[in-house]
């Protein structure tokens, strides 16, 4: 017997004219009328901004970031000093928002990491202080945790009577002090075989990642040959890097690298904040996976180091990463209450810039556009990331 199967074609979609009336809802005339009157609003709020800057003399427009800037930022990654422009302020605190982000965002990880580990061991001593840690820095507010911490920089002794570590790292109410890399001799033939070899090396971490070969072996070649390719750079193009360690020099303290007060007051506050916000996130994630997981892993003979590190930590990270993502934005966030102990960051810098120009309105677009690239920056790559430990859950299901 024979089955005879027939092809009937399925219903039409709709029009250009209902897609139009699905699209506007039931009631297309009040969104309308909705929708003008935002822009009527948003053009005359737009039109007396206008007018009254116009009245006091100021210009409307970004032409203000070319003027020389009158005032001076006490510390800062790029050479600046009054006279320098306005652009190349706001460069300046964005520079010092980035360093103090990335730094806390690295920090607070190493730590956050840690201490959601230690919160879950036998231990009930070590438990106990990870609870206590957590529980007191998680419900006190970020800005009294910096006034804690700037007090305590501001109350160091003077460099000669400095509280030191091993003769390296000195702590006095100038700033922290601590050993650095001195570079000299650097050329832009140097600057653009380090250039190349920072693409090179990226370039084969995210070949390696989409193609799903990249693990810790194959990262740690790379990254063993990138590290011989920049010590070879150095020698080939005459430059050179000497350690510096800082020392006691008359009345101050001379070599290695200093962390200003305010600098490590920032930085501290941060670190310690999202660790503890970290750490509840990593017990969490940790506290998912199933108790089975432990069980088949010790089955195998793993001790408790390879069963947190190759089994649990793995099927962990689908939980951690979206939540840890939403912790490194509030970190970037957050440091702008580095106005308030008088450390120049991007809202410091930008609010000083207000007050000697008048475009506030300029000034605060500048403001907010900037930390909305950065945070989409920061979400992008970690959504990216999260992808693929989701879909490297979903392989092993």
């Amino acid at each position: 017997m024979s089955l005879r199967v027939e092809t009937v074609p399925g219903p039409g979609g709709p029009g250009i004219a209902r897609r139009i009336s699905l699209w506007w809802g039931r009631w297309p005339l009040t969104q309308l009328a909705i929708v003008a009157a935002v822009i009527a609003l948003i053009w005359l709020l737009g039109h007396n901004t206008a007018v009254t800057m116009a009245r006091v003399g100021i210009t409307p427009g970004f032409g203000f970031l070319e003027r020389p800037a009158n005032f001076e930022i006490g510390e800062a990654p790029i050479a600046f000093r009054a006279g320098d422009t306005y652009a190349w302020a706001i460069l300046a605190g964005l520079l010092n928002t980035l360093r103090v982000a990335v730094l806390g965002c690295v920090l607070a990880t190493v730590l956050g990491v840690f201490l959601g580990v230690a919160g879950l061991s036998g231990n009930l001593l070590l438990a106990g202080l990870v609870r206590w840690y957590v529980e007191v820095v998680r419900n006190t507010p970020l800005l009294l945790q910096l006034f804690f911490w700037i007090a305590i920089a501001k109350s160091f002794p003077s460099p000669r009577q400095a509280l030191s570590a091993f003769d390296s790292v000195f702590l006095t109410n100038r700033g922290v002090f601590v050993p650095g890399l001195v570079f000299h001799g650097v050329s832009a033939s140097t600057l653009w075989l380090l250039g190349g070899l920072a693409v090179a090396f990226l370039a084969f971490v995210v070949s390696s990642w989409r193609r799903g070969r990249l693990d810790g072996r194959t990262f740690g070649l790379a990254a063993g040959a990138t590290l011989a390719g920049v010590l070879l750079a150095f020698p080939l193009t005459g430059a050179g890097v000497t350690f510096d360690r800082p020392a006691l020099a008359g009345f101050n303290i001379r070599g290695g690298y200093n962390l200003t007060p305010e600098f490590a007051a920032l930085l501290t506050g941060l670190v310690v904040k999202f660790s503890a916000t970290i750490a509840e996130i990593v017990r969490a994630g940790i506290q998912s996976v199933d108790r089975g997981q432990w069980e088949a892993a010790k089955a195998l003979g793993l001790h408790g180091g390879q069963i947190m590190r190759l089994v649990v930590l793995p099927q962990a990270l689908r939980v951690i990463t979206p939540l840890t993502t939403s912790a490194y934005l509030d970190l970037t966030k957050d440091s702008s209450l580095a106005v308030a102990i008088g450390y120049p960051d991007l809202v410091s810098v930008i609010n000083t810039t207000a007050n000697t120009t008048g475009q506030s309105l300029e000034a605060l677009t500048l403001l907010i556009a900037i930390y909305l690239a950065i945070n989409l920056s920061v979400s992008m790559a970690m959504n990216l990331y999260n992808r693929r430990v989701a879909l490297r859950g979903a392989a092993r299901k």
